[in-house]
């Protein structure tokens, strides 16, 4: 089954090219199932991009998906058409008395503002709250990530005095745990952060589990144990090319930026960039769908059969 999106959004034509099983609203309309429903709150500036990266990684699973676009505020975007946002996007507060069976909160360009001074703080806080008891599993990426950490658990986050930009291997930490099956012994993943929490840090909360991490990029996945929330603090969902756009994208602001690492074939920029990590994020992907989300939610989706769920009863 596929993920249905809406008939005239621009990740439907683009998906369709690369033979992704996509499904319009019209088609989707006279399936009798009952499909998943997915929520993606677009934290990045350049939403268009975002989605179309975001809804490859969901495409690759037999469930079907309905997707709801949610966005924090509804101030302008420098970056995404306002006919776009108009169209595709619902604010959080239409959607807060909805329930939903996963949940992906992208990743935001906030590496080195503190979280109390990000505009938008007490709302995204609100939003971490609201999928404790409307979610059955939440994905949030990069700054995404850190911030509910922060909120949920009080882990602070640390900055380097440089950005880990670039590939890293990494290593899952138990091959019985579903979020990494069907993994190699080792897999890349794209990383693109300052920010970074100490694994002693993780460690000390009960609640939480290492599920993946890398030597030199430190831990990649973890999620709490009764696999309602899963933290990802690398970009699985990245094209080929997304790391030198940053690159580019950066070194207009600094000559001296640092070139990803493990990117370049022979470090040369000049040469294009091939993806290395997208088979396991796409599976990272699957696997959340159907381990952390399907077999657990319920079939009647609403606030009390979530808040019910107990952690002996998950798959």
């Amino acid at each position: 089954m596929p993920i249905k999106i809406p008939n005239e959004l621009p990740a439907l034509s683009i998906l369709d090219k690369e033979n992704i099983f996509v499904m319009s609203e019209h088609r989707a309309a006279n399936q009798d199932i009952r499909p998943m429903k997915v929520a993606i709150l677009n934290l990045m500036p350049n939403k268009i991009e975002t989605e179309v990266q975001i809804l490859r990684m969901l495409s690759n699973t037999p469930l079907q998906i309905n997707i709801d676009f949610v966005r924090i505020h509804a101030n302008e975007s420098k970056h995404t058409p306002k006919e776009h946002l108009d169209n595709f996007y619902c604010l959080f507060d239409d959607i807060k008395d909805t329930q939903y069976d996963g949940l992906i909160i992208t990743g935001a360009p906030l590496a080195l503002l503190e979280y109390e001074k990000v505009t938008f703080w007490d709302k995204i806080c609100e939003v971490f709250d609201w999928a404790e008891n409307n979610v059955t599993s939440t994905m949030f990426s990069c700054w995404a990530a850190h911030a509910a950490l922060y909120h949920h658990y009080g882990l602070n986050r640390h900055l380097r005095k440089k950005k880990l930009s670039g590939v890293y291997q990494h290593s899952p930490v138990d091959p019985k745990e579903q979020l990494t099956r069907g993994f190699e012994e080792f897999f890349n993943v794209p990383h693109s952060r300052y920010g970074y929490i100490d694994k002693a840090d993780y460690l000390s909360v009960p609640e939480l589990k290492i599920i993946a991490e890398s030597e030199e990029a430190g831990v990649y996945v973890v999620a709490s144990k009764n696999k309602q929330q899963v933290y990802l603090t690398g970009h699985p969902e990245y094209d080929a090319t997304t790391l030198d756009e940053e690159y580019h994208r950066d070194l207009n602001i600094d000559e001296k930026a640092i070139m990803p690492e493990n990117y370049y074939p022979n470090n040369d920029m000049t040469k294009r960039p091939h993806s290395s990590w997208r088979s396991h994020g796409s599976l990272l992907f699957t696997n959340w769908l159907n381990y952390y989300v399907y077999q657990i939610t319920p079939y009647l989706l609403d606030a009390s059969n979530i808040r019910a769920r107990q952690p002996e009863n998950q798959v």
